[in-house]
């Protein structure tokens, strides 16, 4: 059978194109390992399957030339970019509900990634392995990095901590610091409120 001929090439992209769009979304949104399109193939053929199955109220018609112009290009756009899309923004969403996290998985398998994928100001005490202790603004302007990569930490402003561990006031012309995972052996995270800004 020769897929690469004009007949079967649509049902071919059909099954591979939608799967190809998710994979990658999903790989977006969720740190993962690289993986190369041939350990992905069967994701890739389900998602699509998928796409194809919820779709086909638009595929058929597509494929038998039944569409004009205009709606065979929203058609296209569709099959082949917004569903593929919103498959796996659909499905993490669905995977981190409460009640589901009896039955399934969460999706990130590290709570360093959890708590850093939700973005969410916090004053930050970093723990070192060395017995020290560094204070800081996690804001918007901060990253933390996410799996497979190591764990690293830029904090987007040093503050100086008091006896208590209180923050006192921002370092001067602090422009933060990059904290390596390998140096830290807990941080604490505390509410955000301005100080100072």
């Amino acid at each position: 059978m020769d897929i690469w001929s004009t007949e079967k090439l649509p049902l071919f992209l059909m099954f591979v194109v939608p799967g190809f769009v998710s994979l990658k979304v999903w790989d977006l949104l969720v740190p993962g390992e690289r993986r190369g399109f041939d350990s992905s193939l069967v994701e890739i053929v389900s998602y699509s399957a998928l796409n194809f199955s919820a779709l086909a109220w638009v595929i058929v018609p597509l494929l038998r030339n039944e569409l004009n112009g205009a709606a065979s290009l929203v058609a296209i756009v569709t099959i082949f970019v917004i569903f593929p899309t919103l498959w796996p923004i659909f499905w993490k969403w669905l995977r981190t509900r409460p009640w589901l996290s009896r039955f399934a998985i969460h999706p990130l398998v590290r709570p360093w990634d959890y708590v850093f994928s939700k973005r969410e100001p916090a004053w930050i005490i970093v723990h070192l392995n060395d017995g020290s202790v560094v204070g800081g603004r996690y804001d918007e302007r901060s990253f933390a990095s996410s799996w497979p990569a190591p764990e690293q930490l830029y904090l987007e402003e040093l503050w100086e901590l008091d006896a208590n561990r209180a923050f006192k006031r921002a370092i001067p012309q602090s422009r933060g610091a990059i904290i390596l995972g390998a140096d830290i052996r807990a941080i604490e995270f505390f509410e955000y409120f301005p100080q100072g800004d």
